[in-house]
């Protein structure tokens, strides 16, 4: 049965950082929506990847990719990554660095967080892996940004 604390957190997870663009501009809207969403969507197969290799478990019965992990995708991570690519974008190390505090965030602290609320655990991962594994996607979303920049150019 679905708890109460995870209806809660997936609506949390998903409202509160769409309404956070609405503080990013028009401008930047535009300019870094298409590069986040199309690394969305390859998080979105990521995920996919990672339910079938058992990374991670949900505390709830029945399992549902929908309830589980879709919020984390929807939610903050399209939001997560206009706002870094904002703030950073055309200065890599800035980036780079601001991703690796975001990540290590997510990773070291707010994982071990929803495993203590009985949200989510990690299985065949332990919290460095995870890192590298929500981390990486950083480079192809910096490169993605990158490449659509330079066709716009032309």
């Amino acid at each position: 049965m679905v708890s109460r604390r995870h209806v809660i957190f997936n609506l949390i997870i998903i409202i509160l950082p769409w309404i956070s663009v609405l503080f990013l501009g028009k401008r930047y809207i535009k300019r870094f929506f298409l590069a986040s969403s199309i690394i969305g969507v390859y998080e979105i197969g990521s995920h996919v990847h990672g339910r079938k290799q058992k990374f991670w478990e949900f505390n709830d019965k029945p399992k549902s990719f929908i309830r589980d992990e879709l919020p984390f995708d929807i939610g903050p991570y399209i939001p997560l990554s206009m706002w870094i690519l904002k703030f950073s974008y055309g200065n890599f190390k800035k980036y780079v660095v601001t991703n690796v505090i975001a990540n290590g965030v997510f990773a070291f602290v707010l994982m071990p967080f929803l495993k203590k609320i009985k949200i989510i655990r990690l299985r065949r991962l332990n919290y460095i892996q995870f890192f590298i594994y929500i981390h990486y996607k950083a480079y192809l979303l910096y490169g993605m940004q990158y490449l659509l920049e330079k066709s716009r150019i032309k």
